[in-house]
């Protein structure tokens, strides 16, 4: 049998194939150097779309966990939205010695520049 190559096979056929049917790779390595095994690594993976290895019954436990989280960030995104004020104004800033409108040296905080209200009269 000879590998042959037609022009209407694409990779798109390939990952369509791997999302809905999947495929499993099972592979035993054994690195040795002078015929003394030194590194034994056993893969067995899964390649396939979230639909096949949920019907398969691979990964559900962390699919749950997923969309149980994402539920919760979608929650908590919709209460935080619902806090703020509906007329998109800022809220005004406070002021470090908590509202008072001048500081020790008598500047305004109201005003632009930072000046105090002595020196912009001037």
């Amino acid at each position: 049998m000879r590998p042959t190559r037609r022009d209407d096979d694409a990779v798109v056929d390939l990952v369509d194939v791997l999302l809905t049917k999947g495929a499993m790779i099972q592979a035993d390595l054994v690195i040795t150097v002078a015929d003394i095994p030194l590194v034994g690594v056993q893969l067995r993976a899964a390649l396939a779309g979230m639909e096949t290895m949920l019907e398969y019954g691979l990964l559900t436990e962390w699919d749950e966990k997923t969309r149980e989280r994402a539920l919760r960030r979608q929650r908590r995104a919709q209460e935080t939205r619902g806090a703020r004020p509906s007329s998109g104004v800022r809220p005004a800033p406070r002021t470090p010695n908590g509202g008072d409108e001048h500081d020790e040296t008598g500047r305004d905080y109201a005003r632009p520049n930072n000046r105090s209200a002595d020196e912009s009269t001037q």
